[in-house]
């Protein structure tokens, strides 16, 4: 048996063993740490018309008893880190959740957070590029004008759809759901340093993009 550790703490890696040994509360223990952090996800890749009707912990609560029901199989795969795998569950019961509410009305499957996180092309905008837009937007100091506040939305708009594919999902990795570089490597299947490079040359991108804007992307940093 393989155990996977993704937290080099002592304390960590005894939860790690009592749980691949069957210690129910020991598993209980690593799902819930890392709460926040699947909140988070939940919260940014929520399709927008759903806000406000679904609650983003009621997805991840759902996750986690997915994650009780396949402990094993966790810890016969070759030492993922723990949160990616998470990650990876919450995706799947985020896109249930969609489709629940949605159905046919869903834009696209973009909003799966999947294990992989490789964003499938879409003719259209793909929910990445939405959720960016959004998230992006409150960046914003908002000019005062609605002509000026509609100018600089289609700009950061065209400026996330210039980009790449990857370096979206890189943006959306790092930026909101605040995974770490080796995290986003990890998920992308790229190496640590292309995905820090990809992050702070695609937020340059954005922020050249609003530069002569009243407000611009404000209080961003690589």
């Amino acid at each position: 048996m393989v155990i996977a550790v993704d937290d080099a703490r002592p304390e960590v890696d005894r939860r790690l063993a009592r749980a691949a040994a069957g210690d129910a509360a020991a598993w209980g223990e690593l799902l819930t740490e890392h709460n926040e952090r699947l909140h988070r996800i939940v919260a940014f890749r929520l399709d927008l018309r759903l806000r406000g009707r679904v609650d983003p912990a009621d997805v991840v609560q759902d996750a986690y008893l997915e994650a009780a029901d396949h402990r094993e199989a966790y810890f016969r795969l070759p030492a993922l880190p723990l949160f990616l795998w998470l990650r990876g569950i919450v995706g799947n019961k985020l896109l249930e959740t969609h489709r629940t509410h949605l159905g046919t009305r869903m834009r696209d499957a973009g909003r799966e957070v999947a294990a992989s996180c490789k964003p499938a092309g879409t003719s259209g905008p793909d929910a990445t590029s939405v959720a960016l837009l959004a998230g992006f937007s409150a960046h914003s100091a908002g000019p005062g004008t609605r002509a000026a506040r509609a100018e600089s939305a289609e700009r950061l708009r065209e400026a996330i759809a210039a980009l790449a594919d990857i370096d979206r999902e890189v943006l959306a990795l790092r930026h909101f759901e605040q995974l770490s570089n080796a995290e986003v490597a990890a998920a992308l299947g790229i190496g640590e340093r292309a995905a820090k490079e990809r992050y702070v040359r695609a937020l340059q991108r954005l922020k050249a993009a609003l530069a002569d804007m009243p407000g611009g992307l404000t209080g961003l940093r690589p």
